[in-house]
């Protein structure tokens, strides 16, 4: 057994905040189920949004958000978020982060501000297009420097340990490289394992977004909010060798236009706003496009923004088109819609507590009222900043009644069989077609119901093979991402509406009933 005060699982933004906070009050076990720097933060282009300018009002902030949550936001929430943004934000600062200053002096903020989709103002903090993967790397120097954060990499969650008060005494956990699953306990639990982008066939997000937090959560009895709101973000690099390479919505906010293949602009159909739309509006409009001309992609076209701006303000994202053959200041790129975001999760109150005794959950794994049936672009990174310190302040305060529970049974898997990596990949393939077909961008009752019969014939294939061979990370994220589709499938067939990320063709209006979506098991 592996005893701490708390017990942290994955290594994004959300998990490393929150440990480096937690550790100030107790000692801190960190589970990765690959190497620390393996998240989505580490892949967000964009920035974080924050109000830093004088032009710019918290006010502003909050009703965008408010706007592309298209009613389903919990306005205390996004008040939090937005008001708390700025001191969170010197935290970060003060750790060794450096957003992009200014070369010149035309507003208050020192800050070169970024504008993407859905924001009235410019207020996007960023490091050039890797700010994710520069605020990653700030965050891990900190946690490998901190005292008492015990750091378990190519470690994977199994599964929650829940005793029959319903209080969560740790996790069963899988240790890649020893092949033999470890019992960690904890007075706290966090899930902060990330989105479920791998459930689909197209997505920006990286490998390990399988679900994992709100699978668990979700076997051990905690209430699942608003899964049906999957949000695609429009512009994923097209190309068959490319691998969910995104096309920063910033790009968009610096003047990048939409064209169909025949070259013409169409957002000005679709929304007042054009390119700079929600997510939500444009991402069926490209869908539209598509099924309208028969096509796989559309093109996003800046070259007129010229070479030498391209590549100062998009480095890296310069640097991969070339890679691919495109130069963006003298080619349109291929773009497509791919799964990005999950607005829903494990259901949490303002301080990230879940339905489940001293589980907590942070960041994309959890459902807190923030994003709505539509994030906001460059909310993410801010919901785990500010969300990781509510956490901490509530849960430093009950350790001292917690104790830690020994009497936990024992993880039991007789089987000794190795199964066939070959069958996983299958069943991950089969799963994710099914969902990019039939719960995808555009849905109705009658794929739904086809979709949740075939959900249910695999998950029970995968829960045989589980309960003949041996533990592998490969079986555990299959069975994850099972789990994952088929909430996702019965939150949208419970919602009656189209909404935010979720449109439905049998409901395609907006219902006066505005509510959560919650699945239990």
């Amino acid at each position: 057994m592996i005893k701490s005060d708390y017990l942290v699982i994955g290594s994004g933004i959300a998990g490393l905040s929150f440990a480096l906070k937690a550790c100030r009050t107790g000692v801190v076990s960190l589970i990765t189920k690959r190497k620390l720097f393996d998240s989505s933060t580490g892949k967000a282009q964009g920035g974080i949004a924050c109000v830093t300018d004088k032009e710019d009002t918290f006010e502003s902030h909050i009703e965008d958000t408010l706007i592309a949550g298209a009613g389903l936001c919990n306005k205390e929430i996004v008040e939090i978020a937005v008001r708390t943004a700025p001191e969170r934000i010197k935290e970060l600062i003060d750790m060794g982060m450096n957003f992009a200053k200014k070369s010149y002096k035309d507003s208050d903020s020192e800050f070169e501000l970024g504008l993407e989709g859905g924001h009235s103002k410019r207020r996007v903090l960023h490091s050039g297009d890797i700010t994710g993967e520069e605020i990653e790397k700030v965050l891990i120097n900190n946690v490998k420097k901190a005292e008492n954060i015990n750091i378990f990499e190519e470690h994977m969650a199994v599964d929650l340990i829940v005793d029959k008060s319903n209080k969560c005494c740790g996790a069963y956990v899988y240790d890649e490289k020893n092949a033999t699953v470890e019992t960690f306990l904890a007075k706290i639990v966090v899930l902060a394992c990330g989105g479920t982008g791998k459930v689909y066939l197209y997505t920006s997000n990286p490998d390990v977004a399988t679900g994992d937090g709100i699978a668990m959560a979700y076997r051990a009895g905690a209430d699942i909010a608003n899964m049906e709101f999957i949000q695609f973000h429009p512009t994923c690099l097209y190309n068959p060798i490319a691998k969910s390479f995104l096309i920063s919505e910033a790009v968009r906010g610096e003047g990048g236009i939409l064209k169909n293949q025949k070259g013409e602009a169409f957002m000005e159909k679709y929304h007042p706003l054009k390119d700079l739309a929600p997510r939500d509006i444009v991402s069926r409009a490209i869908d539209t496009e598509l099924k309208k001309h028969g096509d796989k992609f559309v093109y996003l076209d800046i070259r007129h923004r010229g070479e030498d701006f391209l590549v100062k303000r998009f480095p890296n994202i310069y640097e991969k088109c070339l890679f691919y053959g495109i130069d963006m200041a003298r080619d349109m790129i291929p773009v497509v819609p791919a799964a990005h975001y999950c607005c829903g999760g494990v259901a949490v109150d303002k301080y990230a507590q879940t339905t489940i005794k001293n589980l907590f959950a942070i960041g994309e794994n959890a459902c807190n009222g923030l994003q709505g049936a539509n994030r906001l672009a460059s909310n993410s990174l801010l919901d785990g900043l500010v969300f990781s310190e509510y956490a901490y302040q509530k849960s430093k305060d009950m350790l001292k009644d917690i104790s830690i529970d020994e009497n936990v049974p024992e993880f039991v898997n007789e089987a000794t069989g190795n199964g066939d990596p070959t069958t996983m990949l299958h069943k991950w393939e089969e799963v994710r077609r099914l969902m990019s077909n039939y719960v995808a961008i555009v849905r109705n009752d009658e794929r739904l119901q086809m979709a949740l019969k075939r959900i249910e014939l695999i998950k029970d294939e995968v829960k045989n093979h589980f309960r003949d061979f041996k533990v592998s990370m490969e079986l555990l994220e299959v069975k994850n991402i099972v789990e994952v589709a088929e909430i996702i499938i019965k939150s949208a067939m419970k919602r009656k509406e189209s909404r935010g990320a979720h449109f439905n063709s049998d409901y395609p209006k907006k219902s006066s009933n505005i509510k959560d979506t919650i699945v239990a098991k």
